[in-house]
């Protein structure tokens, strides 16, 4: 089970900080993805971040904005997000599957999926 947090109303240029809180599986050897989608538009892939070595993949459009961490002790991966934009604004989910390269870099699909938190950001 997955529970995304955080989420929220900020101007352009503010940050945020998601969370997302694991339970029910052991964490170790997972690859955690954020996943966003913008009302009308496709689902689209953010970032991920290996719970094994934290190795870590950032879509081009937020790379040098966002930071994905990952807190094992916790089980818990953050999304830092700064310098935010408008095109930003959608709901983002965090999502589970065992890692692969393929799920590192969000190119494969993901099993276990937690509900959506929205951010809204604000021109």
């Amino acid at each position: 089970q997955l529970q995304a947090s955080g989420g929220g109303l900020v101007q352009a240029g503010g940050s945020l900080r998601l969370s997302c809180a694991a339970s029910g599986f052991t964490f170790d050897d997972y690859a955690i993805g954020w996943f966003r989608q913008a009302p009308g538009k496709e689902r689209e892939g953010v970032s991920c971040i290996s719970t094994s070595d934290g190795s870590t993949y950032y879509a081009h459009s937020v790379k040098g904005r966002f930071t994905i961490s990952s807190d094992n002790a916790k089980n818990t991966v953050y999304l830092q997000m700064n310098s935010l934009k408008p095109e930003d604004t959608a709901v983002y989910y965090c999502a589970a599957e065992r890692l692969t390269i393929a799920t590192l870099t969000l190119t494969s699909d993901f099993g276990s999926w937690g509900q959506g938190t929205q951010v809204t950001v604000s021109s």
